[in-house]
């Protein structure tokens, strides 16, 4: 297996990203080939489809050996569910699967052709090992059963900040970054309301409390 790219997105770091690649539409990405694949042949007719499939290496939940069960976040970290029933980072082998909307292709002098991807829920420099294109006659199944998957109608948070705080969020990066609390970035199992949470998002540290459906920003470093 090659790395043939590399991400680059608003996380620096795994904690806020969204649990599933296209929860968060306005979310922007760039993908950067690796230089053996910065060829303009290599994407070309990519431009002809609308959303792509990123396969990818969960570089940073690598482990020896692997567990047949795992306890996912959405159950409360209580309930065993077999690893291949979920999308467990910690897997036999570190792979990972996103679908991406694909904005547009840019053509660099010194990166060749740079993908713009939305709507992805990866870290910042993650690997990348293939890119194929979506379809929808064969991708696509409106009937599909989601298991205990299925995303609850609670699940948004009442998102406060405080005016002078949001005056440091850059102008394109605030819709991405409230969309990102109102999915509560914390796992399923902590609850704590005297806690206070920190999140890097496109250079900054967002500090942050949750109290039932409410989370109110505190602190905004940049």
């Amino acid at each position: 297996m090659k790395v043939i790219a590399h991400i680059h997105t608003e996380f620096p770091t795994k904690f806020g990203i969204p649990r599933q690649s296209g929860i968060i539409g306005s979310l922007q990405g760039t993908i950067v080939f690796e230089p053996e694949y910065r060829s303009p042949e290599a994407v070309r007719g990519l431009e002809e489809f609308s959303h792509l499939w990123l396969l990818w290496e969960f570089s940073e939940a690598k482990r020896d050996g692997w567990w047949p069960t795992v306890r996912p976040p959405r159950l409360g970290g209580n309930v065993r569910k077999g690893v291949f029933a979920t999308r467990s980072p910690f897997r036999p082998n570190p792979i990972g699967l996103s679908s991406v909307r694909l904005e547009r292709i840019e053509t660099d002098s010194a990166l060749g052709p740079v993908l713009h991807v939305s709507g992805a829920d990866l870290m910042d420099g993650t690997p990348i090992y293939d890119i194929k294109p979506y379809i929808v006659y064969t991708d696509s199944h409106p009937e599909a059963v989601s298991g205990f998957a299925v995303q609850p109608a609670e699940y948004l948070l009442d998102v406060t900040i405080p005016e002078e705080l949001l005056d440091r969020i850059p102008e394109a990066q605030r819709e991405s970054l409230i969309a990102v609390l109102a999915h509560d970035p914390r796992p399923q199992y902590q609850d704590d309301p005297e806690r206070v949470y920190g999140m890097e998002f496109a250079g900054m540290e967002i500090k942050f409390t949750i109290h039932e459906k409410q989370l109110n920003v505190i602190n905004i470093i940049t």
